[in-house]
């Protein structure tokens, strides 16, 4: 059985418990059977991968590769990450470029089998950097089991610095966010927006992300949210306004059942 995550409480609190204790956790999840035995045939086995289609062909090389990038539902998925993964970071026109979500085009430029001198398979520090994100990535699947809340804090860093790192532009990094899921959940409730804003025209959506941003973080670069101070806010934000918005909802059901048990 693979190592459960310790989260006694939700919300802030729990956060901090989790922050403590993290470095342990996650060596203990690092070393729990299942994620071990996955990381060790990566390990051995990508290195004699050549092609995209040798790597979509092998089942677990496949969990891991799409696991570190957080795209483990596309696990079936085989003709589309196969695109995904020829496409050259220097053609706009390919796949992963044409996508909103940066995760496909990090992996894409991680693995290298469209770019010239790739593909970066034979590179043990490259292939060792998608082992560790696997195993940070699949530690937070299993948070995410007991409080996806919890979740989607822990994965917003990474995905920030991808974003800061593979888009250029403040305008393309917002366009990024909202085509990224997990993200733009995390500061879209952050910033105090309900879900209702992506009715919204992506112009004004993107005039929205860009005039809170700055009003919140002092700057309209998403880029800037990775700085200790602005990350540190941007998750207490989130972790506090989720807990409200789920305290209401628990208790605006309460006050209908309770009217409902008075009616019958």
């Amino acid at each position: 059985m693979s190592f459960q995550p310790i989260i006694p409480l939700s919300g802030l609190t729990g956060w901090q418990f989790l922050q403590r204790t993290l470095p342990a956790q996650q060596e203990a999840f690092s070393n729990s059977v299942v994620v071990k035995r996955a990381t060790e045939t990566f390990r051995e086995q990508i290195g004699q991968i050549r092609t995209a289609e040798q790597l979509v062909e092998n089942r677990q090389l496949r969990e891991v590769a799409l696991g570190a990038f957080g795209l483990d539902d596309d696990i079936d998925a085989k003709a589309f990450i196969r695109q995904i993964l020829d496409s050259p970071s220097s053609d706009p026109s390919a796949l992963a470029n044409r996508l909103t979500d940066n995760r496909y085009k990090a992996m894409a430029k991680t693995f290298g089998f469209g770019e010239l001198g790739g593909p970066f398979t034979g590179l043990s520090t490259a292939m060792e950097d998608v082992i560790t994100r696997y195993e940070a990535r699949q530690f937070e699947r299993a948070v995410g089991n007991q409080d996806n809340t919890m979740r989607l804090a822990m994965n917003a860093r990474q995905s920030l610095e991808d974003v800061a790192r593979d888009v250029d532009g403040t305008d393309a990094r917002w366009f990024s966010i909202m085509g990224n899921a997990p993200l733009r959940q995390v500061i879209e409730t952050a910033m105090g927006f309900s879900s209702r804003i992506g009715a919204l025209d992506i112009d004004q959506q993107l005039e929205q992300f860009t005039d809170r941003a700055e009003r919140l973080f002092g700057s309209s670069d998403p880029a800037e949210m990775l700085t200790d101070e602005n990350h540190e806010k941007l998750i207490r934000l989130f972790l506090v306004r989720s807990e409200a918005a789920a305290i209401s909802t628990t208790s605006g059901a309460q006050v209908a059942l309770t009217l409902l048990q008075n009616i019958a």
